[in-house]
C-alpha cells in the first residue's frame, strides 16, 4: 500500500514543519502544496525540511484549500499512491491519526474517510461555542445536500480517500474554496461512495484558522440548496425512478395545494371579514397533513439509501480486466 499525505499551506509557516516531523514511517510520500503563500511556506519547507518524502509544490495563483488539495491529490495519484489523505498545515490535526483514518479504506470497508470532532462529548468543550453551533447547521444541511445521513462534522478537513475514487471525481466541477470538504461529500454520493467518520479529537491551540463559521453560513446555506436539488434530481429521476420519487413530488403537490388553499381562504375571509368555514378548514389541512406524511415517507426511504457497497473495489476491479 502506498500512503500519501496532502497538506494545502497558506499562512502556516510557523506550523507546518512540526505537522510533517510528526508525520510517521508508514507515510510513503508527502506533498507540501503552497497555495500561492504570502509566508512563502514552500519555500521554508524547501530549505529547512530534510525529510526525503517531501515534495513542494507551488500555485502561481491562490486557488483555495480545494484547488490545493487536488493539486495534491493530482501529483498522488500521478506518482502510484494507493490511499491519499489530506491534512491541514496549521496543527489542529494530529498526524499520530493518520493510520486510524485510512485503516477502513485499506480494510475495503470505505472509500472515502473523515474526521470528526464530535464524538467525544467530553472533547467539545475545547471547541468555541459559535463555531460549534454553525458546525451543527452546517452538518445537517450536508445531510440533505449529500444523503449521507450518518455523518456529522462535514467542515472537517481531515479525510482520506482511495486512488481510485478520486480519479472518478469531476475535479472541474468541485469548489476550489471553503465549500470543498462539503462539496466533495455531494460529489461521493453521485458515485455512491462508501463515507465514513472516524472519531477524532477538537483540538485548538495558538493558530488560527481562515474558517470563520459565522461569515460562510448563508453562503454554505445556498450551495448546500443547490446541491441537494441536484441530489434529489439525480438519484431519484435521472439514475432511477422509484416508490419514493412518486411520494417525493405527490408530498411536494399536495402540501404546495394544500398551503396555496389555505392562504387564499384566509385571506378571503379577511377581504369579505366571514370567518373560514369547516369545510373550508379540512380543503386546505387535509392536503397538507397527506403531503407532509408522503415527504416523511420519502424522507425515510432517503435515510435508508446510504451507499454501502465499497466503490473502490468495483473500481480496480475493472482496471485489471481492462489491463
Amino acid at each position: 500500500m502506498d500512503l500519501a499525505v496532502v497538506i494545502p499551506c497558506y499562512q502556516v509557516s510557523d506550523h507546518v514543519l512540526r505537522v510533517i516531523g510528526a508525520i510517521g514511517p508508514a507515510v510513503d510520500a508527502i506533498y507540501v502544496v503552497d497555495d500561492a503563500c504570502p509566508e512563502q511556506t514552500g519555500e521554508r519547507v524547501r530549505k529547512e525540511c530534510d525529510d526525503p518524502r517531501v515534495r513542494v509544490i507551488v500555485h502561481g495563483e491562490n486557488q483555495g484549500v480545494g484547488g490545493a488539495t487536488l493539486t495534491g491529490y493530482h501529483a498522488a495519484i500521478e506518482d502510484g499512491a494507493e490511499i491519499i489523505v489530506k491534512l491541514d498545515g496549521d496543527g489542529q490535526m494530529d498526524p499520530a491519526l493518520i493510520e486510524s483514518l485510512v485503516q477502513p479504506i485499506a480494510d475495503h470497508e470505505a472509500d472515502y474517510t473523515k474526521g470528526n470532532r464530535f464524538y467525544d462529548l467530553e472533547g467539545l468543550r475545547s471547541m468555541p461555542i459559535f463555531r460549534l453551533l454553525g458546525n451543527s447547521v452546517l452538518s445537517f444541511l450536508s445531510k440533505l445536500s449529500t444523503g449521507y445521513w450518518n455523518l456529522f462534522d462535514p467542515t472537517n478537513g481531515f479525510t482520506a480517500i482511495h486512488a481510485s475514487v478520486a480519479r472518478e471525481l469531476p475535479i472541474d466541477k468541485i469548489s476550489r474554496r471553503w465549500f470543498f470538504e462539503s462539496d466533495i461529500l455531494f460529489r461521493l454520493g453521485t458515485l455512491r461512495a462508501v463515507v465514513m467518520d472516524v472519531p477524532m479529537p477538537a483540538f485548538y491551540a495558538d493558530e488560527q484558522s481562515s474558517l470563520h463559521v459565522g461569515a460562510i453560513l448563508g453562503e454554505f446555506a445556498r450551495k448546500h440548496a443547490s446541491n441537494t436539488a441536484k441530489r434529489i434530481f439525480y438519484n431519484y429521476f435521472l439514475r432511477g425512478f422509484n416508490i419514493a420519487s412518486i411520494q417525493g413530488v405527490l408530498g411536494v403537490l399536495f402540501l404546495a395545494f394544500g398551503t396555496w388553499i389555505g392562504a387564499t381562504s384566509w385571506l378571503h375571509g379577511i377581504e369579505v371579514n366571514v370567518p373560514v368555514t369547516s369545510g373550508g378548514v379540512m380543503l386546505a389541512g387535509l392536503p397538507v397533513i397527506v403531503g407532509v406524511q408522503l415527504l416523511l415517507a420519502f424522507m425515510s426511504y432517503d435515510l435508508q439509501n446510504i451507499p454501502r457497497e465499497v466503490l473502490h473495489r468495483r473500481l480496480m476491479k475493472r482496471a485489471r480486466m481492462a489491463g
